[in-house]
């Protein structure tokens, strides 16, 4: 076990709660840390702290605010190796993966620092002047998930601390780790109670997001939790920002040499062993080049070196946990029953959570691998015939997150990605997240927006002052 003992943080305390839990390193299937845990005494007490602190939070001048995040930006990067060590021990990733997901939580931290809620001046003529300035919202309640628990922790801590808003962050009972280590980043920089941190075994979310005091939710996860934290933020009428899941069309035009499109699909589905909201997974290729394309990723795939993160040269590791492993393991049984399996196919006999990089084709398009978001190392390979074909194809979804197109013809490839239903939707690149430009989901992938001044917004509520000079005359 990791002899480090953690703490949760509520106005400024470190609090080791009522009891704890185990955490598990997925590449071991064993547990390395235990992990303190609240119970909604502790989670009115964060949020009673939270709405205590705000009121001097946000008179604070927003330079004063940033400057402050812009502090823990700092902070984050000077321990970024203590860091980068607990995400791959409780996540999974290898460790270099876990370095660029800590360096990119500085630099969206640095980049909402940079950011600021302007003034607009909507009219001003004939002595009739209208303004719209925004204000902080409250409380808010940011709820993130296991895939990538510090960076999209930072896409919400970011925003709402620029904006004036004061936190309380649960992260996912799976990767609750490197968020109590920011938390102690926080108690250092931050004013008490400005943020607070709660853990929980999925069982103080409703609790939180239902709480009279809390002014705004932001949530990242599935689809169906998202339904969830919808309908119990519906009696407020609470400000909601949901990033949800996505079932993601990579379209492979027929003018891209099949090694090439292999090589940028294959990275765009396995990368942090395809757990990732926007991962491909689902591929589309002309049935001319379908057969090559299927044998190059295939190649691809079965050269990867699956291994626990920690290891030197791991280039997938493993299944975040349990739960995850036993849904990715149905889906290839499936995926083996209705298709023709590639490379892969089968979990590793090893400890852990380990699937190795699968690839699927001659599947049809009601698959349960084509049609359901796998969230694991697994794609399937479809082949199209004809542009509008495969366009109605890749939007038969209830998602809408994101997408890719591949094409050498850039004009061309991107008319076809005007076309796609989808939030973001990136041309022969993958992944492209930038803190300045916002991210977005359609359909049932998301409401709201995080990132850009989009994101940054969306922590605040805009007021309209209408002014006019006094009328003085009888």
């Amino acid at each position: 076990m990791f002899e480090r003992r953690f703490t949760m943080l509520i106005d400024g305390e470190a609090l080791h709660g009522t009891s704890s839990f185990d955490v598990i390193n997925p590449a071991t299937a064993a547990a390395f840390a235990s992990c303190p845990r609240a119970d909604r005494a502790f989670a009115d007490r964060a949020v009673a702290a939270a709405k205590a602190a705000f009121p001097g939070w946000a008179a604070l001048p927003v330079e004063t605010r940033a400057a402050a995040v812009a502090k823990l930006a700092d902070a984050l990067e000077a321990r970024a190796s203590e860091f980068a060590s607990l995400l791959t021990a409780e996540q999974g990733k290898p460790l270099d993966q876990a370095m660029f997901e800590v360096m990119a939580s500085v630099f969206t931290l640095r980049a909402f620092a940079g950011m600021r809620s302007e003034t607009n001046v909507l009219k001003d003529e004939a002595g009739h002047r209208v303004i719209e300035h925004r204000t902080a919202l409250g409380v808010v309640v940011a709820i993130t998930p296991w895939n990538f628990p510090l960076v999209l922790a930072m896409n919400k801590v970011g925003p709402a601390l620029v904006t004036g808003n004061t936190v309380v962050l649960k992260p996912a009972p799976t990767t609750p780790l490197t968020s109590l280590l920011f938390g102690e980043l926080c108690a250092q920089v931050l004013p008490r109670g400005v943020f607070n941190l709660i853990c929980d075994q999925n069982d103080l979310g409703e609790h939180l997001t239902r709480h009279p005091d809390v002014a705004k939710v932001a949530f990242t996860g599935s689809t169906a939790t998202g339904r969830k934290v919808l309908a119990s933020s519906a009696d407020s009428l609470k400000r909601v920002t949901l990033e949800l899941g996505g079932n993601d069309a990579a379209i492979v035009l027929d003018d891209v040499p099949p090694a090439v499109a292999a090589r940028k699909v294959y990275d765009g589905a396995m990368a942090n062993a395809g757990q990732i909201c926007v991962a491909i997974k689902r591929a589309y290729v002309p049935e001319a080049m379908y057969d090559r394309f299927c044998d190059e990723i295939a190649k691809i795939a079965r050269a990867a070196v699956v291994d626990n993160g920690a290891n030197q040269g791991a280039q997938i590791g493993p299944v975040q946990n349990a739960m995850q492993f036993e849904k990715v393991k149905a889906l290839l049984a499936d995926a083996r029953e209705h298709g023709r399996v590639l490379a892969g196919g089968q979990p590793l006999d090893r400890p852990g959570y380990f699937i190795p990089p699968t690839i699927v084709c001659d599947l049809d398009d009601d698959a349960r691998l084509v049609r359901e978001e796998q969230f694991g190392p697994v794609l399937p390979v479809l082949k199209y015939r004809d542009i509008d074909e495969v366009i109605a194809r890749a939007n038969d979804s209830e998602y809408g997150l994101a997408g890719t197109v591949w094409g050498s013809d850039v004009a061309r490839a991107t008319e076809v990605a005007m076309k796609i239903n989808s939030g973001t939707v990136w041309v022969n690149q993958h992944l492209a997240i930038d803190p300045n430009i916002p991210f977005r989901g359609a359909k049932q992938s998301g409401i709201g927006g995080e990132l850009g001044q989009t994101g940054l917004h969306e922590y605040t509520q805009p007021h309209i002052v209408n002014a006019i000079a006094l009328e003085t005359s009888p």
